[in-house]
């Protein structure tokens, strides 16, 4: 796709990037001949390393090269009927046996949080701390810092990490005493930033399992009793949308007690009494709950919500970032948010985990204030699990919408009953559409693929369905699960079903990495589309597509402005992170891991013509500068390398090998 006089092979390649891109090839006075042995004595050693500790490309592609023989060719057992040249094998899949180093391993001697949050006579570990408590200690051995200016600082007045941060020279004073400037402080003061953090208490509560969950037990037991036409409890039980439509939005007297979880009004007659006024309990000879409500007896004491009332999903026509694993952090969504994102999503959350109150899982469901529209997306394969994750978050956190992943292809997924799995178990799948529903006073939209196999399309029987479970929106990704990611998406087949899932909106997804694109894609008749994660993945290559959708333009955009956009990223992950030595680690892993897509971009200017295609494989080129050419590398040390020009240089322990195979090559 690249014009001629761009191209360049892989060795000019390599060779233009070693010279740090001066003119001549050469930046050390060495001759040609030298250079040459050179080569030669490193692809010899290149041989030579173990699998595992290669850094440079995945293990499943070193040994698929030193499988092959001399002529280029895999070696094959006697009486093989072809030999198949190793250049048409990709990678697939993930790096599951990659190092995993992490962050707090890169700082052996590390200073007491107490000390850094100025309390240290009351330090929670007592006698048995094993961090330092001398300040002139740590600073003995604290690695360098790696700038002159803390974001923090500059940002908000006040560095929280004191003494530990990475950039400390620029806010520490006499005797370690850490500066703050106390106007800009002052204006920050009471801001949440960042909303839907886990409290201590409500972690305790979810691991000692003493968090109550009233409407889920109540409509987890609706579907544990037999019904009436004598068939087993566990099957969802709904009427047609008509009737449903009737009860939820005529009168409110109408069908409160059908759905499981809705209070029953007292007969004509009898006197109401307070507990039959009070949220939903076990009824008959079943305890009822020791939880006592304070103050007057309001409306939604007594009354359900019903469909017809809860907020409406008006985000039809708009941008809608979709979750995406790993790399849709909070920073790089701030950075789309920038460039005209208009909906976002948290990275997929496992409920199970949300469940059991884990830190790590709860991070994904956090929010920046200036994400105006907001969702998270669970995985679960059971409606309990599901159902009761729903309402733990509907009391807990602030969101404007929650998405079922459907859509999920791995493995470990797939073979539990979740993501894509559950196109296939249709009673599971109804009960926790039913179920989440019932406990949510916010949309519940899903989101799923054509179908399982490849060739065997199902969306189109489900959409009706999940539209009569109660969801307000679906999204369709084009492709099946045995595609993955590979080949186009199948737009006229998404057409197909937009028209089925009228009047409910349909969000088309896949191949979406031009304004062109995006312009195709609205015309099927889909309601809005989503820029998600294929591979290569339009918003992780290009951020700024948001913009160029916008505004309708093809946006040649110089390596400087890119550059840019990765300060903002590295600030934005210093903020969100923290700036002592784990946060500036963490921030480096998850820039390392966006630069294993962003390499895949090739600058406007360059291409033969446009738009570039997101299947498409760029071949080695020479940008116009040595910043562009640099970032068109496929290659971890020079994602490391640019790295290093943002955060300082990494750690001797360090390593990185991308999630994705295919994300690495040379």
């Amino acid at each position: 796709p690249c014009l001629h006089r761009f191209l360049a092979s892989k060795e000019q390649f390599h060779a233009y990037l070693r010279a740090r891109g001066e003119p001549g090839g050469r930046v050390d006075g060495r001759g040609k001949e030298e250079e040459d042995e050179d080569e030669v004595e490193e692809k010899e050693e290149e041989e030579e390393e173990e699998v595992g500790s290669c850094q440079n490309e995945p293990p499943a592609k070193r040994v698929r090269s030193e499988d092959l023989g001399q002529d280029g060719e895999r070696r094959e057992d006697a009486g093989a009927a072809e030999k198949e040249p190793a250049e048409q094998k990709r990678a697939r899949g993930q790096n599951k046996s990659r190092p995993c180093m992490k962050p707090n391993h890169y700082e052996q001697r590390r200073l007491c949080p107490s000390v850094t949050q100025g309390c240290a006579e009351k330090c929670y570990f007592g006698s048995q701390c094993r961090f330092l408590h001398d300040i002139g200690e740590y600073m003995a051995v604290k690695p360098a810092d790696l700038g002159r200016s803390c974001v923090l600082f500059e940002t908000f007045g006040k560095c929280i990490y004191g003494v530990t941060c990475r950039f400390a020279q620029a806010h520490l004073g006499d005797g370690y005493q850490n500066i703050v400037n106390t106007d800009l402080a002052k204006q920050w003061e009471g801001k949440s930033l960042v909303r839907n953090n886990l409290s201590k208490d409500l972690q305790h509560q979810l691991r000692k399992r003493k968090f109550l969950f009233k409407k889920a037990d109540e409509y987890l037991r609706g579907l544990a009793k037999p019904h009436g036409n004598g068939g087993k409890g566990g099957k969802a039980t709904g009427r047609s949308t008509e009737e449903q439509e009737v009860s939820n939005c005529t009168t409110p007297q109408e069908g409160l007690g059908d759905s499981p979880g809705c209070p029953v009004l007292p007969e004509q007659g009898e006197d109401p009494k307070p507990d039959t006024l009070q949220s939903p309990g076990p009824t008959g000879g079943e305890e009822a709950s020791p939880v006592k409500t304070v103050g007057p007896v309001t409306d939604e004491d007594i009354i359900k919500l019903r469909s017809c009332e809860k907020k409406k999903l008006e985000i039809q026509g708009k941008l809608y970032l979709a979750p995406l694993t790993t790399c849709g952090n909070l920073p790089f969504r701030r950075i789309c948010k920038r460039f005209g994102a208009d909906v976002t999503c948290g990275e997929m959350a496992v409920c199970t985990n949300l469940l059991q109150g884990q830190s790590s899982e709860w991070a994904l469901l956090k929010r920046h204030h200036t994400e105006d529209i907001f969702g998270v997306q669970l995985e679960g394969a059971f409606p309990d699990t599901m159902t009761k994750c729903a309402e733990l978050l509907n009391q807990t956190i602030e969101v404007d919408f929650v998405d079922i992943n459907v859509g999920c292809p791995i493995d470990l997924v797939y073979k539990k009953g979740g993501g894509c799995a559950l196109m296939t178990r249709s009673n599971k799948f109804e009960q926790i559409v039913r179920g989440m529903n019932s406990v949510l006073d916010v949309p519940l939209t899903v989101k799923i693929r054509t179908g399982v196999q490849e060739k065997i399309n199902v969306a189109h029987k489900i959409i009706p369905k999940i539209r009569e479970w109660g969801a307000s929106m679906v999204t369709l990704h084009g492709r099946s699960r045995e595609q993955r990611y590979t080949r186009g998406a199948d737009w006229d087949y998404i057409a197909e079903c937009a028209k089925i899932a009228s009047p409910m909106p349909l969000f088309g997804n896949g191949d979406i990495l031009s304004y062109e694109d995006a312009n195709r894609a609205m015309q099927m008749g889909v309601s809005g589309i989503m820029i998600a994660r294929q591979v290569p993945v339009g918003a992780l290559i290009k951020p700024w597509l948001f913009t160029e959708i916008k505004e309708q333009r093809h946006w040649d955009i110089s390596s400087s402005e890119r550059f840019d956009i990765l300060k903002d990223f590295t600030n934005y992950g210093l903020e969100h992170w923290g700036s002592d030595t784990q946060g500036v680690e963490k921030t480096r892993k998850f820039l390392l891991e966006w630069l294993s897509f962003l390499c895949r971009y090739i600058p406007v200017g360059l291409l033969e013509h446009l738009p570039q295609k997101i299947n498409e494989r760029p071949p080695y080129y020479m940008g116009r500068d040595y910043l562009e050419t640099l970032m068109a590398s496929q290659n971890v040390d020079d994602w490391i390398k640019i790295s290093e020009l943002l955060l300082g240089p990494v750690p001797t322990s360090f390593t990185f090998l991308p999630k994705h195979k295919a994300n690495s090559y040379r």
